[in-house]
């Protein structure tokens, strides 16, 4: 990881959430359909390994990138 920013803790309701709400939540992204284009197209990456699936179910814990900037999934 390059990335020489902190690490944002961005805090969900429950136990998981799909990439694609995440991005939106943590306010990487405006919309959904912005989330999915930069999903499919290899932008984001989770825990440093690009993943292409809007549905992807994280963690506490899960590392997602996008733009430079990386925050963790805390429920």
């Amino acid at each position: 990881m390059t990335n020489t920013d902190p690490i944002e803790d961005i805090s969900i309701e429950g136990e998981m959430i799909r990439l694609g709400q995440f991005l939106k939540f943590a306010g990487l992204l405006d919309s959904g359909g912005n989330a999915k284009e930069v999903i499919i197209d290899g932008y984001v990456t989770v825990n440093g390994e690009v993943d292409r699936r809007r549905g992807r179910q994280l963690h506490d814990g899960d590392l997602v990138s996008f733009e430079g900037k990386t925050v963790r999934v805390r429920p």
